[in-house]
């Protein structure tokens, strides 16, 4: 059984408390800390990823696992087509870096390509700021290959390694996000390049962190280079993405994380997450954790088939997309919307009410139900399925 938490403990032993005992913390990287910004208003993801519990083993252990992660297809796939990029010393890259965000710069030719290797990811964040700083000192085209950067979340160091980073003949650095997915005329798919520039937001935050250390303070470039293959080919091509409000939410999800301990503080005590402990248990102390479930989440957390299964079972509208969650207004669960649209609760002069109701009317006068008969409505898990893929395209 998990020892009893103390009120007023330091922050780190308390989260370690909640991970459990002997339970190493499973460190943050940027796919985790760019879906919590994606979702900033669920508690639950952001005291289980501020405490690094392994929300895989946690959802497998609640009975409920995730078929989360990439394919061993296309992981072989991305690492192929990145390897390209960045062949003959990136000369490709830095051509697209030059032609798509600096076009007024000298043309890069051949740059510099220093060697990052170390002993452990301390070493290499070290040599990684060194590196950039040499590169800011030198004034030409420098490509930095998987370096290492440090952002501190919740009072700990995580550890994030960009696809590349490049700095400029001005000083300025540059975050580039190579992606396996391709760009069909130009554009790509909206989900997925949102995706990348949340997950591109946190190298621009962890970068402006190493910057904010040299004098002068080289500027960081909010404007990231995303290359993909070109149609159906696999030549690459590049498009920049602004990423100035991914980064000010991420930020602000990032300052939401030091305040983990109100989280915490709200819990029972005794409260664990440890895999190891009984199912009832584990869903007692997870159920205590407000989550804040959408479709999106199906994408992004470890925990999507728990919380939706228990979003289903309250009814709330959230668990049908966030869309549809903000046209209702007041109205938070199915029950509610049901009686409004039927006229038995509700404010007549509440647009959704009012919405609901015209609509349970002409559904009425389409299936000929007499007025005033409530229509039987119900939405059943296939269907609700059927939606969230809607919402999820």
């Amino acid at each position: 059984m998990p020892l009893p938490r103390t009120r007023g403990t330091a922050l780190r032993q308390q989260l370690a408390e909640l991970r459990g005992p002997d339970v190493p913390p499973k460190a943050l990287d940027a796919r985790a800390l760019a879906a919590l910004a994606a979702n900033p208003g669920c508690d639950r993801r952001a005291l289980l990823d501020g405490a690094g519990v392994d929300k895989a083993k946690l959802a497998g252990a609640l009975g409920a696992p995730s078929a989360f992660g990439q394919s061993q297809f296309a992981f072989m796939r991305g690492n192929a087509f990145e390897a390209r990029v960045k062949a003959d010393g990136g000369a490709e890259l830095l051509r697209l870096v030059h032609e798509k965000l600096d076009p007024g710069a000298a043309a890069p030719g051949s740059g510099a390509v220093p060697d990052l290797s170390a002993i452990g990811p301390e070493g290499r964040a070290a040599r990684t700021a060194l590196a950039l700083r040499e590169a800011t000192e030198a004034g030409g085209w420098t490509l930095l290959d998987h370096p290492m950067l440090a952002l501190d979340v919740a009072g700990s160091a995580a550890f994030l390694e960009p696809d590349a980073v490049v700095v400029h003949p001005d000083g300025g650095w540059t975050v580039v996000e190579i992606k396996s997915f391709p760009m069909l005329d130009g554009s790509a798919d909206p989900a997925k390049v949102g995706a990348a520039a949340r997950q591109s937001a946190v190298y621009v935050l962890a970068l402006e962190e190493v910057a904010a250390r040299l004098d002068p303070v080289p500027e960081v470039r909010h404007r990231v280079l995303l290359v993909c293959p070109k149609d159906f080919s696999n030549l690459p091509t590049a498009s920049a993405v602004d990423v100035r409000k991914q980064r000010a939410v991420t930020r602000r999800q990032l300052a939401r994380l030091t305040r983990v301990e109100d989280i915490a503080a709200a819990l029972p005590e005794g409260s664990c997450f440890s895999p190891d402990l009984p199912a009832e248990e584990l869903i007692t102390a997870v159920e205590a954790v407000p989550a804040t479930y959408a479709p999106e989440c199906l994408a992004a957390c470890e925990l999507a088939f728990h919380c939706r299964a228990r979003s289903r079972a309250r009814g709330v509208v959230t668990s049908l997309g966030r869309s549809l969650r903000a046209e209702l207004g007041g109205l938070t669960t199915v029950t509610d919307v049901l009686a409004a649209a039927h006229g038995e609760a509700g404010d007549p002069a509440d647009p959704a009410v009012a919405a609901l109701r015209r609509a349970a009317l002409l559904r009425a006068e389409a299936l000929g139900t007499p007025v005033g008969v409530p229509a039987q409505v119900s939405v059943s898990p296939a269907s609700a399925d059927a939606r969230e893929a809607g919402v999820c395209r």
